[in-house]
């Protein structure tokens, strides 16, 4: 399709949201909802920063995509360095993806959040200040961008890909709309980024976990990387999972549907394939409230992919992070699941391991067809006593099916970032954040508070 020729329906979806539905024509609870998967994600970045991969990531940004041009500088969240905005955005989505607490979307199979927050920070350093109310517009039209590009790409292509293969082009709607850009410079921006989307194999994390991850922080890059480069003439249309025909039904509702209102927030740090099994023993657990040392067995039956996660000892953060065994071991020994189960010390504690070793994992055809769109799991617990517990199918916590409240959602907040930046820098920046549904907010009020480093 020429520039010329006629724009296609799902294309002109885009733009309407994009250029032409005002701030506070988003539905109330549609733009409450994105404060607070805001609050979720900077609580998780916050938490991130001082890991391994985050700490790695934002090195890199400094050492190869600086800026040479001061009107494309930005400063890292939590750093205060300044790199490019695609440096800045790449460091950031590497840091959040690899704590593995961020939010996410069934049927997208991955993650949105993740690269809507440095979308936002890399806005709030290079474009115009904007009102609270809009801030929370550009958040939801990534989130409804991404999460559609996700299910057409999926619905098209064999491969299982990570996330950053579609979550680019959210990337892209953001800046559309906080850079004002015009509709031919972000059709082919659309194009840049999903062409370069990292299509990496999710299965292949799966199997020997590391801190690729969901390859968020490639998307992140790919999509602020075409903006700039769309904006300077360069040519990429069409986006083939927004623009071909076989693609409309994943399209033709926007604006009516909010995907933003169906986004699951993670309980747990941990890959949430394993979560239906984790709620399974946490349920059992606090119904009978046996101790780990009086388990002889335990039996977990959930969907495919979720019994194909990592199935040994783990050793890093990562194969912890992608271990079935390791986060029920964890969940049943220790009643939670935070940062310092997965990393330093808890990495060896001998009762976890010593309970991974009882644990055996199943299939149930049931839970595979309703994989991608929930996640379902069953625990049965043996007792040394002969005491057979048996949990019943149990959906995984945060998603539609078994929602957290906003005040369980503020308190994850708070366990995260409170032991990294303090209780007063928290509680400004989650009042800051709630602030921007107010019409008299502004996005630069937090800014102040999150490039600072710790």
């Amino acid at each position: 399709m020429s520039d010329n020729q006629a724009i296609h329906n799902n294309l002109a979806q885009v733009e309407h949201m994009v250029f032409t539905r005002a701030a506070m024509d988003f539905p109330t609870y549609t733009r409450h909802r994105a404060a607070l998967m805001m609050l979720d994600t900077i609580g998780v970045a916050i938490a991130a920063a001082p890991m391994d991969a985050g700490i790695i990531a934002r090195n890199t940004a400094v050492a190869l995509y600086g800026s040479g041009d001061n009107s494309t500088a930005s400063r890292m969240m939590f750093d205060g360095r300044q790199t490019s905005f695609a440096g800045a955005a790449f460091a950031l989505a590497s840091q959040i993806d690899n704590l593995d607490g961020h939010d996410g979307f069934n049927p997208a199979k991955g993650h949105v959040g993740v690269v809507v927050l440095p979308t936002l920070a890399a806005l709030m350093e290079i474009g115009p200040d904007m009102s609270g109310p809009e801030a929370l517009a550009i958040v939801i039209t990534g989130y409804e961008v991404a999460s559609r590009a996700a299910i057409s790409l999926h619905s098209s292509v064999a491969d299982y890909h990570t996330s950053g293969a579609w979550n680019a082009l959210g990337v892209v709607a953001m800046c559309a709309r906080g850079l004002a850009m015009d509709p031919l410079e972000m059709r082919h921006a659309l194009g840049i980024a999903e062409y370069h989307g990292p299509r990496s194999q999710m299965m292949r994390e799966i199997a020997t976990p590391t801190m690729l991850h969901d390859g968020s922080g490639w998307g992140a890059m790919a999509g602020l990387s075409a903006v700039h480069m769309a904006r300077q003439g360069f040519t990429g249309a069409p986006a083939i999972t927004i623009e071909d025909d076989a693609a409309t039904q994943w399209w033709s509702d926007m604006g009516a549907t909010w995907y933003m209102e169906e986004q699951y927030v993670k309980p747990y740090p941990i890959c949430r394939w394993a979560h239906p099994a984790i709620d399974a023993v946490r349920s059992l657990k606090r119904a009978h409230g046996f101790t780990h040392d009086q388990i002889a067995s335990i039996k977990i039956n959930s969907f495919h992919e979720a019994a194909c996660l990592f199935s040994g000892i783990p050793d890093t953060t990562s194969k912890a992070q992608y271990s079935l065994g390791f986060a029920v071991a964890c969940m049943v020994v220790h009643d939670r699941i935070g940062l310092p189960e997965i990393s330093g010390d808890g990495l060896h504690d001998s009762d976890v391991t010593a309970m991974i070793d009882r644990i055996t994992t199943g299939e149930r055809a049931i839970y595979n067809e309703r994989f991608p769109h929930s996640r379902w799991a069953d625990a049965r617990i043996t007792l040394n006593d002969g005491t057979i517990l048996e949990s019943g199918e149990t959906s995984a916590r945060g998603g539609s099916e078994h929602p957290l409240s906003d005040d369980e959602i503020i308190e994850k907040y708070y366990a995260f970032a409170r032991p990294i930046i303090g209780q007063s820098r928290a509680e400004k920046i989650h009042h800051a954040i709630i602030g921007l549904e107010a019409p008299s907010s502004k996005l630069s009020d937090l800014e102040p508070l999150i490039f600072a480093a710790p």
